[in-house]
């Protein structure tokens, strides 16, 4: 065999094996890439169905609060404590076999009415989640401008601003017929509707109410409930942010069962006597679910449920109406 004969086939075994390398590597790219596909998509849809169990956890416990409320005080406990519900109980907390779940209760009244409050409630609502004056007076205007009717149906200069928008609208001059319409009022961010963290003085992360659970289109008009009752719903009709900080420390500990207990943080501040122990036959339940890990720990991964119910009383079946259900209900506990 000749010299060019054994260099020819050298080469050829050569490019033979580059190819059979590079076809190695690209099998192996393809098999590491469908190897990290399969395990994300089994990740995720772990995490789904822990997602679709968590829901699940949040309406059965939403379902087992409805029934507590049906049936009421006449159920005790050896003790004499209520073995169901005796209102005021804001918060019940239920242990399921594959997790917890805490449900809160939180009459209409715990709310201003969005319909009836005054402009200057509304701007120490406002001041109280912590907006600057300017800008708590504006969203009180713009409020008001979308609640009240125009002479003629004329136009408003808020009117003018929707116009501009994308879609465009105006203002619907009327009673609000539902608490998100206020999303549409200039000024007020999701941020602002909804419960957030924001940072103290202290640089300390606190919570901070959001419009949605201070203003209600079925909220109050006159008295308060003093045990759901927002620190900034306190401020807002007149008492001092030090009773309501005093206030919320003492309902922490146990609800306020009696309005004596209330003359206890009384500090003579103007709305101190709009306060009470207030129930409502329109309530708030929202329902916060976790599920339990093989541990015994909880999961980190939270469903929250919430509806927005009226009890109709013993003689109707079922005792309740649903009016609004959320299934993906924002909360911040």
């Amino acid at each position: 065999m000749g010299i060019e004969s054994r260099q020819a086939r050298g080469l050829s075994n050569g490019t033979a094996l580059l190819a059979v390398l590079w076809l190695s590597a690209a099998l192996s790219a393809i098999a590491f890439t469908v190897a990290n596909t399969v395990r994300a998509e089994t990740e995720r849809t772990s995490t789904d169905v822990d997602a679709l169990r968590t829901y699940y956890l949040a309406t059965g416990a939403m379902d087992r609060v409805l029934l507590y409320i049906q049936w009421g005080a006449g159920y005790r406990n050896p003790d004499g404590s209520p073995m169901y519900f005796e209102n005021p109980m804001p918060v019940i907390r239920y242990q399921f076999a594959s997790g917890t779940a805490t449900v809160n209760i939180i009459p209409e009244t715990a709310k201003l009415s969005v319909n009836s409050a005054a402009p200057d409630q509304l701007i120490r609502l406002l001041v109280a989640l912590g907006l600057p004056g300017d800008h708590a007076t504006a969203i009180a205007q713009g409020i008001l401008d979308w609640r009240s009717p125009t002479e003629g149906g004329a136009f408003t200069a808020f009117d003018q601003y929707y116009l501009t928008l994308t879609p465009s609208f105006r203002s619907r001059h009327a009673s609000f017929q539902e608490i998100e319409e206020l999303l549409l009022i200039r000024g007020v961010t999701p941020d602002l509707f909804y419960p957030s963290y924001i940072r103290d003085l202290q640089g300390n992360l606190t919570r901070r109410a959001g419009l949605r659970d201070c203003l209600s289109v079925y909220g109050s008009t006159t008295v308060f409930d003093a045990n759901t009752a927002e620190p900034a719903v306190m401020q807002a009709i007149g008492v001092s942010a030090g009773a309501a900080a005093a206030i919320v420390a003492q309902r922490q500990a146990a609800p306020i069962k009696l309005q004596n207990q209330l003359s206890a943080f009384s500090d003579g501040s103007e709305g101190f006597a709009r306060l009470g122990i207030v129930p409502n036959s329109i309530c708030t339940l929202r329902a916060t679910a976790q599920l339990r890990l093989a541990n015994g720990q909880p999961s980190d991964l939270r469903r929250t449920v919430s509806a927005l119910v009226k009890f109709l009383g013993p003689e109707w079946n079922p005792p309740f109406h649903i009016m609004r259900w959320y299934d993906n209900a924002t909360t911040l506990q």
